[in-house]
């Protein structure tokens, strides 16, 4: 009888230990157990004994090998109200140690004396200006409902931002319950609920601007009913909920939230760069967070219709987006990146721990990626200046010239999308044989002058020498070069590249690799270290 008083599917934490969290899935007996048991499995795919079976009987199927686990019902919590947590924990109603502490002194006899001045003026202020509380956080406290709309009205009536992380919320009622009776919130987390993904009816919520689902167990489906109630957000966050698909009611493209300019689906299962383009026509978005997800290529929506979904004439895809973050994804070519020049407002972009921008992997270094994209003025999280991308294209030009195994202008445009305006931006012109220069003349003209600085501890205090070399030079030859320029014996030598908005120089490894295939120009900084 005791395992009545809770559920199947209702949330509850281990008494005492408000941190472990799990979901009722059985109630009943268990053989060779008297009495009544309660099957949680808890959440992190841990903390249990089993999978929902025990001794050859299957009770239920829990998420994970070890996550389920049979507990006396005295031995679980079904949570408090909110108004109980927020009296916890900002203790409206008591004192705690540390305040009854200071209300008193230790007389010359160890004997405590109430002192009125100490302690008390303090907590009195507490208790008048509760009502003045504009931020509260009750994580991880237990919190399964709302409580009284009417108690908890009275007790914060000016709350702006609320964090429930880690609790025990899941019905969407106790969420809009508690949204309608803190009027002036506008800033709501839930992260580390496992919330319902379907509810019956809901108000709406003008004032919630900021809504937090990071590993709810949030769908698609659901953010698509919740964009009635929540119609005014701003900012929606969905972190960790395992997602790979946009589902689309009416449609091929994701509608409504007007005014919504930030996305955040971080840390998700999204693979198809389609799913990503059922977002084209939000038409508020202005930043779109995609990091650590599974996403291998990129292309801007070129080929949708000329109207947007809703008749919208000549309205381009992505049309407000500013900053694009994906960073920690799969992608490896360079049509996706080019393809983030075609975003037209795109200035903000994060593609670092991507193959393509790993040169360990094969991928770019950073001066190709600015050269490449020319619009961004933040690429992974650092401002290119007008100095950088100038250099930066420079380099890039001479790094195609030196390496393009055709002259073919429309060869070029399709592995170098960008090369020939920014060959001609510059004034780079390609090198022409005349017949009256000498053999000498022709070799300096085409030399490129060089900074090596030499660092390595052993090698001792030697100023910079700036050199010109012929653009074939591979990096094997120039170790020797240096070996001689700086009279360096047995050592084994590193050369590294000093680059502006790289925060480490630019490990130059390949030996055979020329300096002019490593877009190696003019006014470069040489690094010469030594092995450890």
């Amino acid at each position: 009888m005791a395992a009545a008083g809770f559920r199947l599917r209702q949330r509850v934490h281990a008494s005492g230990d408000p941190r472990r969290t799990g979901t009722v899935r059985y109630l009943g007996p268990v053989d060779g157990h008297a009495g009544e048991w309660v099957g949680v499995d808890w959440d992190g795919g841990a903390g249990g004994r089993h999978d929902g079976s025990l001794a050859g009987r299957r009770y239920f199927s829990a998420a994970a090998d070890r996550s389920a686990s049979f507990a006396r019902p005295s031995a679980l919590s079904a949570g408090i109200p909110l108004p109980d947590a927020l009296r916890l924990r900002y203790r409206v109603d008591d004192f705690t140690k540390e305040e009854q502490d200071e209300m008193y002194v230790f007389s010359t006899s160890q004997k405590r004396v109430s002192v009125e001045l100490v302690g008390t003026n303090k907590v009195r202020d507490k208790l008048k200006n509760f009502d003045e509380l504009l931020c509260a956080s009750v994580s991880f406290m237990g919190v399964s409902s709302a409580g009284s709309p009417e108690e908890l009205q009275g007790l914060v009536p000016n709350l702006r931002q609320l964090d429930l992380t880690g609790n025990l919320i899941s019905q969407w009622q106790d969420i809009f319950s508690l949204c309608q009776a803190l009027p002036s919130l506008e800033v709501l987390d839930l992260t580390n609920n496992i919330m319902e993904n379907d509810f019956v009816e809901s108000p709406l919520l003008k004032n919630i601007r900021i809504l937090v689902l990071n590993n709810c167990g949030v769908t698609w489906e659901l953010v698509e009913k919740l964009k009635v109630p929540f119609a005014c957000l701003s900012d929606l966050h969905l972190i960790w909920n395992k997602m790979n698909i946009i589902t689309t009611p009416v449609g091929n493209f994701v509608q409504g939230f007007d005014t919504l300019r930030l996305l955040n689906l971080e840390d998700n299962h999204i693979v198809s760069w389609d799913e990503i383009v059922k977002l084209s026509y939000l038409k508020s978005l202005e930043q779109l967070h995609l990091n650590k997800n599974k996403i291998k290529h990129v292309r801007y929506p070129s080929n949708l219709p000329s109207s947007g979904p809703l008749g919208d004439v000549s309205v381009p895809a992505f049309e407000k987006l500013q900053v694009l973050l994906l960073g920690s994804n799969e992608i490896e070519d360079f049509p996706s990146v080019d393809s983030l020049n075609l975003f037209p407002s795109l200035m903000d972009v994060r593609i670092s721990d991507n193959p393509i921008a790993d040169p360990a992997k094969g991928g770019a270094p950073r001066f190709v990626l600015v050269a490449r994209l020319g619009n961004v003025k933040i690429l992974n999280g650092s401002e290119v200046s007008a100095r950088e991308r100038r250099e930066a294209e420079i380099r890039y030009i001479r790094l195609v010239m030196g390496k393009a195994e055709s002259n073919d202008p429309e060869v070029l445009k399709q592995l170098h999308p960008r090369f020939a305006e920014l060959k001609a931006f510059h004034g780079i012109e390609d090198e022409k044989p005349t017949s009256r220069m000498s053999g000498p003349q022709k070799m300096a003209s085409g030399l490129i002058s060089i900074t090596l600085k030499c660092v390595g501890p052993s090698m001792g205090e030697k100023q910079p020498l700036t050199k010109k070399l012929p653009p074939a030079t591979t990096i094997g030859k120039l170790k020797s070069l240096c070996e001689s320029f700086f009279k360096l014996k047995d050592i084994k030598l590193r050369l590294f590249l000093e680059e502006e908005g790289c925060p480490l120089p630019q490990l130059l490894e390949e030996e055979t690799a020329s300096l002019v295939e490593l877009g190696i120009g003019t006014g470069a900084t040489i690094i010469v270290d030594e092995e450890s």
